[in-house]
């Protein structure tokens, strides 16, 4: 009989299988238990690298936007406190006219050139161009040595004839003589007469003479020049008075009048400025431009800059408005239909609306918007805007700068 503690060979075999399968299920769970053990660690570290990583970016990131914030607020502090530096003029009252204006030449109205009446050689020549010349002044004269044997002969048969009709106009009260005889010797006293004064009127035409008083200025011949008849031998020009054409549009010309006043500038030195009158206004119409012409006369005592030829600007006072504001020209900002000026109200600038009225040199009439006294800018208010702090500048302070 056997005995029933002893095991038998199936139940040994099967304890060992379950033995190795319990071994096998352990080391299964140990790498699973290691494997989530090396993730959770490797997670941590990640995980302070972010933050380490995070935190030197925000600190990276908060300097500098505190370094842009600390650079904007300089900026600030030194575009929007310093004052701008400028210039100011006072607004003052006056008078200011409104004008019509055009240009033009100014001519001399006496200006001619002489020409030779006789053909022949020049034998001298008494004056020279730019020479103020007289009316009846010798400039010139031509070889006389045939007009002088011309003039001679004819004095002496005048003074024949004389003779014998002085002592015919005895005979013939005595009736000593008839009177047929007493006519012709009559008649040829009046021939000689003739033929002197032909003699005397052709060596007067060796002599050029000046017609008017004036100035040379031109001199087209030289000693020993042989001219003929109708040659140009010099040019004599009167400086007073000198007078400009102008053509203006119909519509301009009225309620102009002839004496009314012009101001005429020098268009090569604008410093130059002097005054004149409407001489003439033309009766008609120009149909081909629908222009009116216009003589304006300067007045005597021109600037000796002023010659003829000189182009000028010529302007005809039109109206003129008294006690007005007078603002500087350069002080005036425009844009479009609308105007304003800066005014220099302590340290600051006020911009001002203005109303402009006429407009006459380097000032303009302000109708509204500014006061007399005002001081407004005339220089540095390029950039400036309502409000602006301003640094009113003393004249030595904006010459040197």
């Amino acid at each position: 009989m056997s005995d029933p503690n002893e095991k038998s060979p199936e139940s040994k075999k099967s304890r060992g299988k379950f033995r190795l399968a319990s071994a096998l299920i352990g080391i299964v769970i140990m790498a699973v238990v290691g494997v989530v053990v090396m993730n959770m660690v490797a997670s941590k570290a990640n995980g302070a690298d972010s933050e380490t990583a995070t935190a030197e970016g925000e600190d990276q990131t908060a300097t500098k936007d505190g370094e842009e914030k600390e650079g904007e607020e300089e900026g600030e502090e030194g575009n929007g406190k310093a004052p701008v530096p400028v210039e100011v003029a006072q607004i003052g009252v006056g008078s200011v006219s409104a004008y019509i204006s055009s240009t033009a030449n100014l001519v001399a109205e006496n200006d001619v050139k002489v020409l030779a009446e006789a053909e022949g050689r020049v034998a001298t020549l008494l004056v020279e161009e730019g020479d103020a010349i007289r009316k009846g002044q010798l400039l010139a004269t031509l070889v006389q040595d045939d007009e002088e044997i011309r003039l001679k002969k004819a004095e002496l048969t005048a003074a024949s004839a004389k003779l014998s009709y002085q002592r015919a106009k005895d005979l013939v009260d005595k009736e000593l003589i008839s009177q047929e005889e007493y006519d012709k010797l009559t008649i040829d006293y009046e021939i000689a007469n003739q033929e002197l004064a032909e003699a005397q009127w052709a060596k007067n035409k060796t002599e050029i003479r000046s017609p008017f008083t004036g100035r040379l200025t031109g001199r087209m011949i030289q000693v020993g020049q042989h001219v003929q008849i109708s040659d140009e031998l010099f040019q004599v020009t009167d400086f007073d008075p000198l007078i400009a054409r102008i053509y203006l549009p119909e519509r301009d010309i009225i309620g102009l009048n002839e004496g009314r006043e012009v101001r005429i500038l020098l268009n090569a030195d604008a410093a130059v400025r002097f005054s004149g009158r409407i001489r003439q206004i033309s009766p008609i119409v120009d149909t081909a431009t629908g222009t009116v012409k216009v003589t304006v006369e300067a007045n005597a005592g021109a600037p000796s800059q002023v010659r003829p030829g000189s182009f000028v600007t010529i302007n005809i006072v039109r109206e003129t408005r008294a006690d007005t504001l007078l603002v500087p020209r350069e002080a005036v900002i425009r844009e479009l239909q609308k105007a304003h000026v800066f005014v220099a109200a302590g340290e600051v600038a006020e911009k001002r609306a203005v109303t402009l009225g006429l407009e006459e040199g380097d000032f303009v009439e302000a109708l509204t918007g500014v006061a007399a006294g005002d001081q407004v800018i005339v220089a540095g208010q390029g950039g400036l805007k309502d409000g602006s702090p301003v640094k009113v500048l003393e004249a030595e302070e904006a010459t040197s700068s």
